[in-house]
């Protein structure tokens, strides 16, 4: 019976090391650099923030939680002894928030070196924002489409930079339905495009498909401008973004011990701390990754007549008419 416990033993550990996935071993520092990350208070965003901190960034969390984060980002300046750690206020399901914020943030800072869009909803209670779109599209893509957008110039002016996308391998087996190849980019497509979003079973699905085909039209659109945008999955990790799951079989997997099948918050990080610190990557700009490693999105990933009308959709919601 030893045996058969060492064996076992030895199976659950090979079995967490497979889980945890790949590492981000790049060494390189970030003195004198930027970074932007919004829903840095808790999960794979605090961990991404802690890790670029103790390369010795200047890290800005951005967060809807203001008090949260205070109390997140006092623990990273603990941990890491960098005491350039900045809180400031974002409400990503906002448009008139983020631009609030990306105004304060350009007055009051003169780099930005790397953005990581990385908070996000999943299940919410069907709701609407304030502007009349669906709470986890405009959170988890129109909200970070915004951000993103208003502060290329100055991602353009601290160049080389670079945009990184937290998206999600939810992404295979869906189409954003509001984006359709003959359509034109009228009012009538807009009022449609909103009710569909809200009427849609799978809007995370959507929303993180989302976030991959932004980062392949925005490739496409800033190409040799010094700035570079990447996607990712970091893994099926036990945070707070599945706290609105109310689905009995979900909830299941997200308790113990399907918790030993799920990687740590600093595991699920690793991807997103390698995109924006690896070296060489720029010719993969616009392109998908997980576990530190270049991968091939799902067909719906690679349409780029679906990447170019989500722009022009999106660039119609939140009233932005500035060409990149």
């Amino acid at each position: 019976m030893l045996w058969l416990r060492r064996s076992s033993k030895t199976g659950l550990v090979l079995l967490r090391k497979v889980i945890a996935g790949g590492v981000c071993r790049c060494r390189v520092r970030l003195d004198g650099k930027t970074v932007i990350i919004t829903g840095a208070n808790t999960g794979i965003g605090k961990e991404t923030a802690r890790d670029l901190a103790m390369r010795g960034a200047r890290v800005v969390m951005a967060c809807r939680d203001f008090s949260k984060a205070e109390k997140a980002a006092a623990d990273i300046r603990r941990s890491t002894g960098n005491g350039n750690i900045v809180v400031r206020h974002l409400n990503l399901s906002s448009l008139l928030f983020v631009r609030e914020f990306v105004h304060e943030y350009t007055v009051s800072e003169d780099r930005l070196d790397i953005l990581i869009n990385n908070a996000g909803v999943m299940m919410c209670p069907k709701s609407l924002t304030e502007d009349g779109y669906e709470t986890q599209f405009a959170v988890n893509h129109l909200g970070h489409f915004l951000l993103t957008v208003l502060l290329l110039d100055m991602l353009k002016k601290s160049s080389p930079s670079r945009i990184i996308n937290v998206s999600s391998i939810a992404h295979k087996g869906v189409y954003i339905r509001n984006v359709r190849r003959n359509d034109k980019i009228t009012d009538d497509t807009v009022k449609t495009a909103i009710i569909l979003t809200v009427m849609a079973d799978h809007q995370y699905m959507q929303s993180k498909l989302a976030n991959l085909l932004f980062a392949r039209e925005l490739a496409r659109r800033i190409k040799g401008s010094g700035v570079t945008v990447y996607s990712l999955h970091p893994g099926v990790i036990h945070t707070e973004l599945g706290r609105y799951v109310q689905h009995p079989l979900l909830s299941a997997l997200l308790s113990f011990p399907a918790l030993l099948l799920m990687k740590t918050p600093s595991q699920g990080a690793q991807t997103s701390i390698y995109c924006a610190v690896a070296e060489g990557l720029e010719s993969h700009s616009g392109c998908y990754f997980s576990d530190c490693k270049l991968k091939e999105p799902a067909p719906e990933g690679k349409d780029d007549l679906a990447a170019l009308r989500l722009w022009e959709l999106s660039a119609k919601l939140v009233s932005y008419d500035k060409e990149n």
